[in-house]
């Protein structure tokens, strides 16, 4: 229901544009997007489980008092009685230094693998959530936007019969006092312009209100000007009726909201799947190489050669016994999955009543605007008459005012029938997944 048209002033949108702008500024679809970045960090953080972790490490100690061991007497002298007091020696050196470089690497590890294939999963889910957040502003913008250009053309449509009325009223006043008309005539033309006049400056309000709501929706300061580059046009009810046509093809999955859900269904899988793999053995693989040195000199410990020593090795880690941890772990996460599945019944439950509601409203929404624009199109008629009426001497003044009231509140029906319509297409756009909201 669109045309090129200038509405406002500063940079000019139309409706997809304010979308884009909005889906780059909204703060929720910035903070999606920050967490997709996150998830991008944890997924890095999984992965590193699964290559070499390299450590160095280094110490010098002070042996300030040398720990003693008890040797018995006869080690020192054979002829000892074995009754004889133990004698205290010292082993050990004043200062000790060393220096090594550990390396250890996973070899098998169900729960790794596991956990690296979740990674994906998660990757995925943060997607969902940020395709989600853009749905969100791309029906919030839409919405506010239509609320602009209906509240603007309101506003055209009465400057034109506040137009049309000074002008009856200059006519009606030139005739008064020319002593074919009444005073009252004219007293109550000028009441009923006034009236206009006051319901002008409410729609008026109503615009910068309007004006308002979009720039927050598009993450806009209020001080912000803009222009809404399309305005509304009537169209013939046949030319709206394809729009409200079902979907044939739709599937569950074009809502974000149920694909989303499947990808949390997912992870829940494997995060029960990561749980049972924990009654796996692993197996790593680690080697050490270094240097250490003990002399009773402080001097020599940095003077004197230090000595290299090396090591390699497997280490074969199996659970045994964890007091029944993870099978109340499986438990839990089982149900968890359960609600999950049952959440998804409920969503296709949810999406399936939706979809009736969005197209029962707009098949009345459709059927409420022809009659609001049949309507309309017969107060346009009547007032005509009337005034050339008026104007022969077979009328009255009130039979117009009657008439111009009835049409204002036919104009004033059709536009909120208009709205009501735009805002149930955006509705059933939304149910069958169709909001286009980009990459």
């Amino acid at each position: 229901m669109t045309a090129t048209g200038q509405v406002g002033t500063g940079k000019g949108f139309t409706l997809q544009e304010a979308i884009d702008f909005a889906i780059q500024k909204n703060v929720n679809v910035r903070n999606s997007q920050l967490d997709a970045v996150s998830s991008e960090a944890r997924i890095k953080e999984i992965r590193a489980s699964a290559l070499p972790q390299i450590a160095g490490t280094a110490s010098l100690t002070d042996n300030l008092i040398i720990q003693r061991a008890f040797l018995p007497a006869n080690f020192f002298d054979v002829n000892a009685s074995p009754d004889a007091p133990a004698v205290p020696v010292q082993f050990g050196v004043n200062y000790a230094g060393n220096a090594t470089i550990n390396l250890n690497q996973v070899i098998y590890s169900a729960s790794l693998n596991v956990g690296l294939r979740a990674a994906a999963t998660y990757r995925e889910l943060a997607q969902r959530n940020l395709q989600s957040s853009k749905v969100t502003v791309a029906e919030q913008v839409a919405k506010a936007y239509y609320g602009v250009l209906v509240a603007v053309e309101r506003a055209k449509l009465l400057d034109y019969n506040i137009s049309r009325l000074d002008t009856i009223f200059n006519e009606t006043k030139a005739m008064n006092q020319q002593g074919f008309v009444e005073k009252l005539d004219v007293q109550r033309l000028e009441v009923q312009a006034n009236n206009l006049r006051a319901e002008r400056q409410n729609v008026q309000n109503l615009i910068e209100l309007s004006y308002t709501l979009l720039k927050f929706q598009m993450g806009l300061g209020v001080n912000d000007e803009i222009t809404l580059s399309e305005q509304l046009q009537d169209r013939s009810i046949d030319d709206l009726r394809p729009l409200i046509s079902p979907d044939p093809t739709f599937q569950y999955r074009s809502r974000i909201e149920y694909s989303t859900l499947e990808t949390q269904i997912k992870l829940a899988e494997q995060d029960i799947e990561l749980t049972q793999k924990g009654y796996y053995p692993s197996v790593s693989g680690f080697a050490n190489y270094g240097y250490n040195s003990g002399r009773n000199i402080f001097s020599q410990l940095i003077t004197a050669p230090w000595l290299n020593f090396g090591t390699v090795g497997l280490s074969l880690q199996v659970p045994i016994f964890d007091g029944f941890l993870k099978k109340s772990q499986i438990i839990q996460k089982r149900i968890t999955l359960q609600k999950a599945q049952n959440s998804g019944e409920l969503l296709r439950n949810s999406i399936d009543l939706q979809i009736r509601q969005s197209s029962i409203v707009l098949n009345n929404g459709l059927q409420t605007l022809q009659t609001q624009q049949r309507n309309r199109d017969l107060a346009q008629e009547i007032v005509r008459v009337s005034q050339i009426k008026y104007k022969e001497g077979v009328g009255s003044s009130i039979e117009v005012l009657n008439a111009e009231a009835s049409l204002r509140e036919a104009q004033t029906n059709y536009f909120s029938s208009l709205y009501d319509f735009l805002i149930a297409k955006v509705d059933q756009d939304r149910s069958l997944g169709r909001l286009y909201v980009g990459n």
